[in-house]
Protein backbone atom coordinates (compact mmCIF):
# COMPACT_ATOMS: atom_id res chain seq x y z
CA UNK A 1 0.00 0.00 0.00
CA UNK A 2 0.98 3.81 -0.79
CA UNK A 3 1.88 5.76 2.00
CA UNK A 4 0.73 9.41 1.89
CA UNK A 5 2.04 12.62 2.98
CA UNK A 6 0.21 12.32 6.16
CA UNK A 7 0.97 8.78 6.92
CA UNK A 8 4.94 9.64 8.06
CA UNK A 9 4.35 11.87 10.29
CA UNK A 10 1.44 10.45 11.99
CA UNK A 11 3.08 7.03 12.83
CA UNK A 12 6.26 9.30 14.44
CA UNK A 13 3.53 11.36 16.17
CA UNK A 14 1.74 7.74 17.55
CA UNK A 15 5.27 6.76 18.80
CA UNK A 16 5.76 9.95 20.40
CA UNK A 17 2.64 9.56 22.35
CA UNK A 18 2.96 5.60 23.49
CA UNK A 19 6.47 6.49 25.11
CA UNK A 20 4.98 9.58 26.64
CA UNK A 21 5.02 9.39 30.39
CA UNK A 22 2.61 11.71 30.76
CA UNK A 23 0.09 10.17 28.61
CA UNK A 24 -2.00 8.17 30.59
CA UNK A 25 -2.60 12.00 32.48
CA UNK A 26 -4.51 12.95 29.06
CA UNK A 27 -7.30 10.84 29.86
CA UNK A 28 -8.23 12.36 33.13
CA UNK A 29 -9.34 15.74 30.75
CA UNK A 30 -12.50 16.00 29.72
CA UNK A 31 -13.28 15.97 26.01
CA UNK A 32 -9.53 14.90 25.36
CA UNK A 33 -10.48 12.51 22.95
CA UNK A 34 -13.83 14.33 21.25
CA UNK A 35 -13.69 13.59 17.80
CA UNK A 36 -15.40 16.60 16.88
CA UNK A 37 -12.04 18.27 18.66
CA UNK A 38 -9.59 16.61 17.05
CA UNK A 39 -6.31 19.21 17.70
CA UNK A 40 -7.10 21.54 20.72
CA UNK A 41 -4.15 23.49 20.61
CA UNK A 42 -5.09 26.71 22.54
CA UNK A 43 -4.15 25.71 25.90
CA UNK A 44 -2.15 28.11 26.95
CA UNK A 45 -5.21 30.93 26.81
CA UNK A 46 -8.03 27.75 28.21
CA UNK A 47 -6.90 25.13 29.57
CA UNK A 48 -9.16 22.18 29.58
CA UNK A 49 -11.28 21.04 32.01
CA UNK A 50 -10.25 18.09 34.11
CA UNK A 51 -12.52 15.20 34.73
CA UNK A 52 -12.23 15.32 38.61
CA UNK A 53 -13.66 19.40 38.27
CA UNK A 54 -16.53 18.56 37.23
CA UNK A 55 -17.39 16.14 40.53
CA UNK A 56 -16.04 18.74 42.68
CA UNK A 57 -17.94 21.57 41.48
CA UNK A 58 -21.86 19.43 41.76
CA UNK A 59 -20.03 18.10 45.03
CA UNK A 60 -19.28 21.92 46.23
CA UNK A 61 -22.81 23.22 45.00
CA UNK A 62 -24.81 20.51 46.55
CA UNK A 63 -22.56 19.37 49.49
CA UNK A 64 -20.77 22.32 50.79
CA UNK A 65 -22.41 25.11 49.47
CA UNK A 66 -25.99 23.56 49.73
CA UNK A 67 -25.29 21.52 52.67
CA UNK A 68 -23.26 24.03 54.77
CA UNK A 69 -24.56 27.18 53.51
CA UNK A 70 -23.27 30.38 55.10
CA UNK A 71 -20.93 28.08 57.96
CA UNK A 72 -18.60 27.10 54.98
CA UNK A 73 -17.01 31.09 55.61
CA UNK A 74 -15.85 29.39 58.92
CA UNK A 75 -15.07 25.68 58.13
CA UNK A 76 -12.81 26.39 55.08
CA UNK A 77 -13.54 29.63 52.75
CA UNK A 78 -12.62 32.52 54.70
CA UNK A 79 -8.84 30.79 54.73
CA UNK A 80 -9.40 29.08 51.45
CA UNK A 81 -7.14 32.32 49.01
CA UNK A 82 -4.18 31.86 51.51
CA UNK A 83 -4.68 27.68 51.87
CA UNK A 84 -4.84 27.06 47.89
CA UNK A 85 -1.92 29.86 47.14
CA UNK A 86 0.03 28.21 49.61
CA UNK A 87 -0.16 25.01 47.64
CA UNK A 88 0.02 27.00 44.36
CA UNK A 89 3.41 28.60 45.75
CA UNK A 90 5.00 25.24 46.88
CA UNK A 91 4.01 23.22 43.55
CA UNK A 92 4.62 25.71 40.99
CA UNK A 93 5.74 28.75 42.08
CA UNK A 94 9.30 27.80 44.04
CA UNK A 95 7.86 29.89 46.85
CA UNK A 96 7.29 29.72 50.29
CA UNK A 97 4.63 29.57 52.42
CA UNK A 98 2.63 33.33 53.09
CA UNK A 99 3.61 34.92 50.01
CA UNK A 100 0.79 34.01 47.67
CA UNK A 101 -3.06 34.77 48.07
CA UNK A 102 -5.63 33.67 45.47
CA UNK A 103 -8.74 36.47 44.18
CA UNK A 104 -9.49 39.09 41.63
CA UNK A 105 -8.35 39.06 38.12
CA UNK A 106 -4.87 39.39 36.96
CA UNK A 107 -5.78 42.99 35.84
CA UNK A 108 -6.86 43.80 38.93
CA UNK A 109 -4.03 42.25 40.84
CA UNK A 110 -1.80 43.53 38.71
CA UNK A 111 -2.85 47.27 39.57
CA UNK A 112 -2.84 46.28 43.07
CA UNK A 113 0.53 45.38 43.30
CA UNK A 114 1.90 47.89 40.70
CA UNK A 115 0.79 50.68 43.15
CA UNK A 116 1.85 48.55 46.60
CA UNK A 117 5.47 48.31 44.98
CA UNK A 118 5.47 51.72 43.65
CA UNK A 119 4.59 53.04 47.19
CA UNK A 120 7.85 51.76 48.76
CA UNK A 121 10.09 53.61 46.17
CA UNK A 122 8.31 57.29 47.06
CA UNK A 123 11.28 58.96 45.82
CA UNK A 124 11.77 57.56 42.42
CA UNK A 125 9.80 58.41 39.00
CA UNK A 126 9.75 55.85 36.23
CA UNK A 127 8.54 52.79 35.72
CA UNK A 128 10.08 49.80 33.18
CA UNK A 129 7.64 47.86 30.74
CA UNK A 130 8.27 46.22 27.33
CA UNK A 131 6.27 47.20 23.98
CA UNK A 132 5.31 44.24 23.21
CA UNK A 133 4.39 42.90 26.78
CA UNK A 134 0.80 42.15 27.05
CA UNK A 135 -1.83 44.45 26.59
CA UNK A 136 -3.74 44.99 29.95
CA UNK A 137 0.11 45.04 31.45
CA UNK A 138 0.79 48.05 29.61
CA UNK A 139 -2.74 49.35 29.76
CA UNK A 140 -2.19 49.33 33.46
CA UNK A 141 0.67 50.61 33.91
CA UNK A 142 0.12 53.86 31.81
CA UNK A 143 -3.25 54.20 34.30
CA UNK A 144 -0.65 54.12 37.13
CA UNK A 145 1.54 56.41 35.86
CA UNK A 146 -1.05 58.79 34.14
CA UNK A 147 -2.20 58.54 38.33
CA UNK A 148 0.90 59.19 40.04
CA UNK A 149 2.78 61.36 37.69
CA UNK A 150 5.14 58.90 36.76
CA UNK A 151 7.01 58.18 33.75
CA UNK A 152 6.60 54.84 31.51
CA UNK A 153 9.92 54.24 30.40
CA UNK A 154 9.63 51.89 27.46
CA UNK A 155 11.95 48.64 26.31
CA UNK A 156 11.69 48.22 22.53
CA UNK A 157 12.09 44.24 22.14
CA UNK A 158 11.98 42.10 19.67
CA UNK A 159 8.87 41.17 18.88
CA UNK A 160 10.30 37.26 17.79
CA UNK A 161 12.28 37.21 21.04
CA UNK A 162 11.60 39.22 24.27
CA UNK A 163 13.30 40.97 26.76
CA UNK A 164 17.32 40.77 27.73
CA UNK A 165 19.19 41.40 30.83
CA UNK A 166 20.68 43.55 27.91
CA UNK A 167 17.86 45.76 27.14
CA UNK A 168 17.20 46.00 31.07
CA UNK A 169 20.59 47.25 31.60
CA UNK A 170 20.03 49.89 29.16
CA UNK A 171 16.99 51.46 30.57
CA UNK A 172 16.96 51.04 34.71
CA UNK A 173 18.33 53.67 36.33
CA UNK A 174 18.43 55.67 39.25
CA UNK A 175 15.25 56.58 38.73
CA UNK A 176 13.69 53.39 37.96
CA UNK A 177 10.52 52.44 40.79
CA UNK A 178 9.99 49.26 39.46
CA UNK A 179 10.08 46.96 36.77
CA UNK A 180 7.38 44.79 34.98
CA UNK A 181 8.02 41.98 32.46
CA UNK A 182 6.26 39.10 31.38
CA UNK A 183 8.15 35.65 32.35
CA UNK A 184 7.15 34.23 28.83
CA UNK A 185 6.14 36.50 26.44
CA UNK A 186 2.39 36.25 25.31
CA UNK A 187 3.12 36.31 21.28
CA UNK A 188 6.53 34.99 20.91
CA UNK A 189 6.69 32.79 23.34
CA UNK A 190 10.41 34.31 24.78
CA UNK A 191 11.71 33.49 28.34
CA UNK A 192 12.73 36.13 30.37
CA UNK A 193 15.71 35.22 32.38
CA UNK A 194 14.08 36.42 35.55
CA UNK A 195 17.09 35.33 38.01
CA UNK A 196 19.41 38.02 35.79
CA UNK A 197 15.96 40.27 35.34
CA UNK A 198 16.08 40.40 39.23
CA UNK A 199 19.78 41.15 39.77
CA UNK A 200 19.43 43.95 37.28
CA UNK A 201 16.61 45.59 39.28
CA UNK A 202 18.26 44.90 42.08
CA UNK A 203 21.26 46.59 41.18
CA UNK A 204 19.20 49.73 40.36
CA UNK A 205 17.27 49.97 43.45
CA UNK A 206 14.15 48.74 42.00
CA UNK A 207 11.74 46.23 42.32
CA UNK A 208 10.68 43.58 39.81
CA UNK A 209 7.19 42.61 39.60
CA UNK A 210 6.80 39.52 36.57
CA UNK A 211 3.63 38.38 34.82
CA UNK A 212 3.38 34.70 35.21
CA UNK A 213 0.41 34.32 32.88
CA UNK A 214 1.96 31.99 30.30
CA UNK A 215 4.69 30.55 32.52
CA UNK A 216 2.64 29.06 35.82
CA UNK A 217 1.86 25.58 35.06
CA UNK A 218 4.30 25.37 31.63
CA UNK A 219 7.58 26.17 33.43
CA UNK A 220 9.25 25.25 36.69
CA UNK A 221 9.58 28.43 38.75
CA UNK A 222 11.84 29.66 41.72
CA UNK A 223 10.77 32.78 42.81
CA UNK A 224 12.21 32.93 45.76
CA UNK A 225 15.96 31.94 44.80
CA UNK A 226 15.48 34.30 41.79
CA UNK A 227 14.54 36.92 44.21
CA UNK A 228 11.37 38.24 42.73
CA UNK A 229 9.55 40.87 44.55
CA UNK A 230 6.34 40.87 43.28
CA UNK A 231 4.04 38.27 40.69
CA UNK A 232 0.85 37.67 39.51
CA UNK A 233 -0.76 35.26 36.68
CA UNK A 234 -4.00 34.04 36.05
CA UNK A 235 -5.40 30.29 36.65
CA UNK A 236 -7.49 29.37 33.53
CA UNK A 237 -4.39 28.68 31.01
CA UNK A 238 -2.31 25.67 31.87
CA UNK A 239 -3.79 25.77 35.38
CA UNK A 240 -6.84 24.59 33.94
CA UNK A 241 -8.98 26.95 36.68
CA UNK A 242 -12.09 27.40 34.16
CA UNK A 243 -12.92 30.69 32.40
CA UNK A 244 -12.77 33.69 34.87
CA UNK A 245 -11.04 32.03 37.31
CA UNK A 246 -9.56 34.13 40.01
CA UNK A 247 -5.96 34.81 39.44
CA UNK A 248 -2.98 35.04 42.50
CA UNK A 249 -0.45 37.33 43.48
CA UNK A 250 2.72 36.59 45.90
CA UNK A 251 4.41 39.76 47.87
CA UNK A 252 7.97 38.26 48.81
CA UNK A 253 7.89 38.04 52.31
CA UNK A 254 10.26 40.67 53.42
CA UNK A 255 8.34 43.44 51.07
CA UNK A 256 4.58 42.57 53.06
CA UNK A 257 5.01 44.48 56.47
CA UNK A 258 5.23 47.90 54.68
CA UNK A 259 2.89 46.63 51.62
CA UNK A 260 -0.25 48.72 51.45
CA UNK A 261 -2.49 47.85 47.90
CA UNK A 262 -4.79 50.99 46.92
CA UNK A 263 -7.81 48.94 47.13
CA UNK A 264 -9.23 48.71 50.77
CA UNK A 265 -11.93 46.23 51.10
CA UNK A 266 -12.90 44.38 54.50
CA UNK A 267 -11.59 41.64 53.95
CA UNK A 268 -7.92 42.40 53.47
CA UNK A 269 -8.30 44.14 56.92
CA UNK A 270 -6.80 43.13 60.46
CA UNK A 271 -9.60 41.32 62.17
CA UNK A 272 -12.50 41.98 59.46
CA UNK A 273 -15.35 41.05 61.66
CA UNK A 274 -14.40 43.30 63.87
CA UNK A 275 -16.15 46.04 62.03
CA UNK A 276 -14.07 49.23 63.08
CA UNK A 277 -13.68 52.07 61.91
CA UNK A 278 -10.91 52.96 59.73
CA UNK A 279 -8.31 50.32 57.58
CA UNK A 280 -5.61 48.45 59.21
CA UNK A 281 -4.01 45.78 56.70
CA UNK A 282 -3.90 42.77 57.89
CA UNK A 283 -0.87 41.10 58.35
CA UNK A 284 0.71 39.20 55.73
CA UNK A 285 -0.42 38.14 52.30
CA UNK A 286 -3.66 38.69 53.72
CA UNK A 287 -3.84 42.16 53.21
CA UNK A 288 -3.85 41.99 49.23
CA UNK A 289 -7.02 40.59 49.38
CA UNK A 290 -10.13 43.61 48.99
CA UNK A 291 -13.17 42.15 48.81
CA UNK A 292 -15.37 38.66 49.28
CA UNK A 293 -12.70 35.69 47.28
CA UNK A 294 -14.76 33.94 44.48
CA UNK A 295 -14.95 30.71 46.37
CA UNK A 296 -16.30 28.47 43.66
CA UNK A 297 -14.29 29.72 41.41
CA UNK A 298 -11.11 27.92 43.07
CA UNK A 299 -12.44 24.29 42.78
CA UNK A 300 -11.29 23.39 39.63
CA UNK A 301 -7.73 24.83 40.27
CA UNK A 302 -7.18 22.83 43.05
CA UNK A 303 -7.20 19.42 40.73
CA UNK A 304 -4.83 20.27 38.78
CA UNK A 305 -2.64 21.53 41.21
CA UNK A 306 -2.97 17.96 42.99
CA UNK A 307 -1.98 16.51 39.12
CA UNK A 308 0.79 19.21 38.88
CA UNK A 309 2.29 18.23 42.21
CA UNK A 310 1.91 14.23 41.53
CA UNK A 311 3.71 14.66 37.86
CA UNK A 312 6.47 17.22 39.28
CA UNK A 313 7.37 20.21 37.51
CA UNK A 314 10.27 19.08 35.71
CA UNK A 315 8.43 16.34 34.27
CA UNK A 316 5.87 18.86 32.97
CA UNK A 317 8.60 21.10 31.38
CA UNK A 318 9.80 18.20 29.57
CA UNK A 319 7.20 17.33 28.08
CA UNK A 320 6.58 21.02 27.30
CA UNK A 321 9.78 20.89 25.22
CA UNK A 322 9.08 17.98 23.53
CA UNK A 323 5.50 19.28 22.34
CA UNK A 324 7.01 22.43 20.86
CA UNK A 325 10.11 20.48 19.29
CA UNK A 326 8.32 18.50 17.93
CA UNK A 327 5.74 21.32 16.51
CA UNK A 328 8.63 23.53 15.03
CA UNK A 329 9.94 20.48 13.24
CA UNK A 330 6.69 19.50 11.80
CA UNK A 331 6.63 23.82 11.17
CA UNK A 332 9.88 23.46 8.74
CA UNK A 333 8.91 20.51 7.33
CA UNK A 334 5.56 21.73 6.06
CA UNK A 335 4.62 25.12 6.80
CA UNK A 336 7.66 27.37 6.10
CA UNK A 337 7.67 26.01 2.68
CA UNK A 338 4.42 27.80 2.21
CA UNK A 339 5.80 30.73 3.52
CA UNK A 340 5.26 30.67 6.87
CA UNK A 341 7.56 31.87 9.50
CA UNK A 342 8.50 30.77 12.89
CA UNK A 343 8.09 33.92 15.16
CA UNK A 344 9.13 32.05 18.31
CA UNK A 345 13.00 31.67 20.00
CA UNK A 346 14.51 27.90 18.57
CA UNK A 347 16.23 27.66 21.17
CA UNK A 348 14.17 25.53 24.09
CA UNK A 349 16.39 27.27 26.81
CA UNK A 350 14.44 30.37 25.51
CA UNK A 351 11.17 29.31 25.20
CA UNK A 352 7.94 28.72 27.24
CA UNK A 353 5.12 26.18 26.33
CA UNK A 354 3.74 27.71 23.21
CA UNK A 355 5.17 28.74 19.77
CA UNK A 356 3.99 31.48 17.27
CA UNK A 357 4.07 31.24 13.31
CA UNK A 358 3.46 34.04 10.66
CA UNK A 359 1.33 34.05 7.44
CA UNK A 360 -0.32 36.93 5.72
CA UNK A 361 -3.28 34.22 5.58
CA UNK A 362 -3.25 33.03 9.26
CA UNK A 363 -6.06 35.41 10.38
CA UNK A 364 -9.06 33.93 7.58
CA UNK A 365 -7.06 30.42 8.44
CA UNK A 366 -7.80 30.15 11.68
CA UNK A 367 -11.32 31.07 11.55
CA UNK A 368 -11.84 27.98 8.99
CA UNK A 369 -9.82 25.70 11.11
CA UNK A 370 -11.95 26.35 14.01
CA UNK A 371 -15.03 25.20 12.08
CA UNK A 372 -12.80 22.07 11.75
CA UNK A 373 -12.62 21.16 15.35
CA UNK A 374 -8.52 22.28 15.23
CA UNK A 375 -8.03 25.03 17.39
CA UNK A 376 -5.28 27.26 17.60
CA UNK A 377 -5.40 30.79 17.98
CA UNK A 378 -4.45 34.41 16.33
CA UNK A 379 -2.44 36.75 17.12
CA UNK A 380 -2.19 40.36 15.21
CA UNK A 381 -0.87 41.12 13.11
CA UNK A 382 -0.57 37.48 11.34
CA UNK A 383 0.63 35.31 14.07
CA UNK A 384 -1.11 31.57 14.74
CA UNK A 385 -0.23 30.60 17.92
CA UNK A 386 0.24 27.01 19.12
CA UNK A 387 -0.37 26.89 22.92
CA UNK A 388 0.55 22.95 24.16
CA UNK A 389 -0.77 22.20 27.64
CA UNK A 390 1.08 19.71 28.64
CA UNK A 391 -0.89 17.09 30.60
CA UNK A 392 -3.39 17.62 27.87
CA UNK A 393 -1.78 17.79 25.10
CA UNK A 394 -1.00 14.68 22.66
CA UNK A 395 1.71 14.60 19.74
CA UNK A 396 -1.07 13.48 17.31
CA UNK A 397 -3.03 16.85 17.97
CA UNK A 398 -0.11 18.70 17.26
CA UNK A 399 0.63 16.49 14.26
CA UNK A 400 -3.04 16.87 13.00
CA UNK A 401 -3.49 20.66 13.60
CA UNK A 402 -0.30 21.43 11.78
CA UNK A 403 -1.44 18.84 9.05
CA UNK A 404 -4.22 21.03 8.38
CA UNK A 405 -3.09 24.23 8.60
CA UNK A 406 -0.70 23.09 5.44
CA UNK A 407 -3.80 21.87 3.69
CA UNK A 408 -5.29 25.28 4.13
CA UNK A 409 -2.42 27.10 2.99
CA UNK A 410 -2.02 24.83 -0.24
CA UNK A 411 -6.39 25.20 -1.09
Amino acid sequence: MMTTSTDVPAARAAELDAADPLRPYRDLFIGADDPSVPAYLDGNSLGRPTKASAEQVTAFVTQSWGGRLIRGWDEEWYDLPITIGDTLARVALGAASGQTTIGDSTTVLLYKLARGALALRPDRTEIVVDRDNFPTDRYVLESVAGELGLTLRWIESDTRGGVTVDDLKSVVSEHTALVVLSHVAYRSGYLVDAAGAARVTHEAGALLLLDLCHSVGSVPLELDTWGVDLAVGCTYKYLNGGPGSPAFAYVRADHQQDFVQPIWGWMGRDNPFAMEQGYRPAPGIRRVISGTPSVLGMIALQDTLALLDDVGMEAVRAKSIALTEYALDLVREFLVPLGAEIGSPEDSAERGGHVIIDHPRFEAVVERLWTKGVIPDFRAPQGLRLGLSPLSTSFGEVCTGILAIRDELTD
